[in-house]
């Protein structure tokens, strides 16, 4: 179910999987135990600036590229 007022941390969460198949359920696991996630962020900026300085988890922000587009085609 679609719904337009949801954060994309809400939205990756649903993307998680403890097998971690493939980049975005990694980026959903690590982003589960990052304390300092923008939980309530829906601003692809703020959320991709966040990425890039401070989570070293994230191997390539292509992987958050790929993640934003099926976040928004959610929506």
């Amino acid at each position: 179910m679609t719904n337009p007022n949801r954060s994309f941390y809400a939205w990756l969460m649903t993307q998680r999987n403890t097998v971690a198949a493939n980049e975005v359920q990694q980026l959903a696991n690590n982003a589960f135990l990052d304390a300092s996630f923008p939980k309530q962020s829906m601003d692809f900026e703020v959320l991709s600036d966040y990425l890039e300085k401070s989570a070293s988890y994230v191997p390539s922000m292509t992987v958050f590229d790929q993640a934003w587009e099926a976040y928004q085609a959610d929506r």
